[in-house]
């Protein structure tokens, strides 16, 4: 559910923002509302630190993801160029520190699983900014597929890591 909502509200956001919709405060606020949600299941399983960093981590892939979006509506290639690549080394940060804590998490199926999300939301949001409506649906879709699939990694891994607390 948490991964359906990161990428529901991140759609929602890309939206308001090409839109100049009077909501995007508001859906950025929820936006942003699932990292804490997110950070809560890795309390559980790893501590409050762990968990902290997980937090940071995931708000600044957020927050980067709004400043390409926005430059990218801006016609700034620049910064929207400068976001991107931001965005990529905070993805493999995510991913290196992932695999740090979990060793069923190796960190170039990370890396590989993460740039997929990124490279899928760039084009949801360039399509979207692009008036094409018929893509960037059907980009949603993959989106919404891989971000499935990216649940079900992180979930084996945790299952798999502390069976003792799933194995009755």
């Amino acid at each position: 559910m948490l991964w359906e909502q990161h990428v529901a509200w991140t759609r929602m956001l890309i939206i308001s923002i090409a839109a100049g919709l009077p909501d995007e405060a508001q859906v950025t606020e929820r936006l942003l509302r699932n990292v804490p949600d997110m950070a809560a299941v890795i309390k559980r399983y790893y501590g409050d630190e762990i968990a902290s960093r997980f937090s940071a981590l995931m708000k600044e892939h957020l927050v980067l993801a709004a400043q390409l979006v926005k430059a990218a509506k801006a016609g700034n290639t620049q910064a929207a160029a400068e976001a991107e690549k931001k965005w990529y080394a905070n993805a493999d940060e995510i991913a290196a520190f992932l695999s740090s804590i979990n060793p069923n998490w190796p960190k170039r199926v990370l890396m590989k699983m993460l740039h997929e999300h990124l490279r899928l939301t760039k084009d949801e949001a360039v399509f979207r900014l692009s008036g094409n409506y018929k893509s960037d649906i059907e980009t949603y879709d993959q989106i919404e597929k891989q971000a499935l699939e990216m649940a079900d990694v992180f979930t084996a891994g945790i299952v798999k890591q502390f069976q003792n607390l799933f194995v009755k």
